[in-house]
């Protein structure tokens, strides 16, 4: 027998057990709610089975096929696959920086209440972060600070389209093209989501999307990369493959040549200072799969959004507030946000949903320059960051995804219900 096909035997025993076991579970509770579950069936585990069963397992003709799939999808021309949204929005400030001569401590101006990694590579590339406030009704970053926090020293708006809740792009671009500045945004929670249907990511100068496990489509951990302009899409391939030289045409120029090498092979010329951040053939058969889902994934935690807003209107507006979409904009809903009016104990409330298997997470890194590994850092703060202060107190989310059923939000709004009794 070969040794495919042992696998493939192996792997029928495998499942044999699987269903043998998950049928004897108990799935029908709904008085629970996770944060998250990835969604997949048969066609994922069949692509992933084919790829695998292939051998081409570096990144390679999956990989582009998901880039390009992807690109189109949103709306750019170019795409660059990465092994994490992290990493894509490293790779894609480090371009930003090389290729328009952004010096050391430079700034870019980010929301102060977001995730970790949008400040990080900031900094880890030398440059100056600069946190202003947020909107309470959309959690993201105020179009009216931006406007203050420009100086001399600006060079990039960074602005985080929040849980799936799109920013104002239509203002931050007039305010880029005002103080001739970059857009980078970051998409990471928010594929799908869009302004009068032109979506987010397809806005500034390069944006970054993330396929963590939890979020709307995923890879496992994955990343990408999206922009219009040929030489960031360059500049990126390069980085993220240790700064290799285009591999473009290698069969008609395999060979590279100047005052130092002569006739060298292509494969094998650095050009830039890189990384290793690449995408495997199995995470990207999965996303290929992942996409063709977004729109039905978005719709229906559109749809739970929807009925658990109507739930909290009716029966929870005296002790909560939620964010506010504006119209001609679509919300994908990565997670549901609450805002718990002023004097209501966040940690209470958090521990008596856990308690009922309600999962529960704070708003990201609540305020970020309070972290305790960022206090000391190099940033600018414009501002009292009121709201942002306010979110590290008193905002948390929970799960949308299409794995919960309306039963279990009417769960959620009873034990809230029951708290507040």
């Amino acid at each position: 027998m070969s040794n495919k096909k042992k696998i493939v035997k192996n792997i029928n025993l495998l499942l044999q057990k699987f269903y043998k076991k998950n049928n004897n579970n108990n799935y029908s509770n709904q008085n629970f709610i996770t944060l998250s579950e990835p969604l997949y069936d048969d066609k994922e585990a069949i692509a992933l089975l084919t790829t695998f069963l292939s051998g081409n397992l570096s990144q390679g003709k999956k990989v582009l096929e998901f880039e390009k799939n992807f690109a189109q999808a949103i709306g750019t021309k170019y795409a660059i696959a990465t092994n994490s949204g992290s990493s894509a929005n490293l790779i894609s400030l480090q371009a930003l920086k090389t290729l328009h001569n952004i010096k050391k401590n430079d700034e870019v101006i980010l929301p102060a209440s977001t995730f970790a990694t949008v400040p990080m590579p900031v900094l880890q590339l030398g440059l100056k972060p600069v946190y202003v406030d947020v909107d309470l009704k959309t959690l993201n970053i105020s179009t009216k600070e931006i406007s203050k926090a420009i100086t001399s020293k600006t060079k990039i708006i960074m602005p985080v389209h929040t849980l799936g809740m799109p920013c104002d792009m239509k203002e931050i671009m007039q305010l880029a093209r005002t103080h001739k500045l970059l857009v980078f945004e970051d998409c990471c929670e928010a594929h799908g989501a869009s302004i009068d249907k032109k979506n987010v990511g397809s806005w500034g100068n390069i944006s970054a999307f993330s396929f963590f496990v939890a979020h709307n489509i995923t890879t496992i951990e994955g990343g990408m990369i999206l922009t219009n302009d040929k030489n960031l899409y360059d500049h990126c391939k390069s980085l993220r493959e240790f700064g290799r030289i285009s591999q473009i045409n290698l069969k008609k120029k395999r060979y590279y040549s100047d005052s130092y090498l002569k006739n060298y092979d292509k494969r094998y010329v650095f050009k830039n200072i890189g990384y290793n951040m690449r995408l495997t053939e199995l995470q990207a058969a999965l996303g290929v799969v992942q996409l063709k889902k977004m729109s039905k994934f978005n719709n229906k935690r559109i749809s739970n959004a929807n009925y658990l807003l109507n739930l909290i209107s009716k029966k929870l507006l005296n002790f909560v507030n939620t964010t506010i979409t504006p119209k001609n904009y679509t919300n994908t809903f990565y997670t549901f946000p609450i805002l718990l009016k002023k004097g209501i104990n966040r940690i209470k409330v958090c521990n008596f949903l856990e308690k009922n298997k309600i999962q529960t997470r704070p708003m990201m890194a609540g305020c970020l320059p309070d972290q305790p590994g960022l206090i000391n850092q190099n940033k600018r703060i414009v501002g009292n960051l009121k709201n942002s202060r306010f979110i590290k107190d008193n905002c948390f989310f929970i799960g949308i995804h299409p794995s919960v059923s309306k039963p279990s939000l009417r769960y959620f709004v009873k034990i809230m219900e029951k708290f507040f009794k």
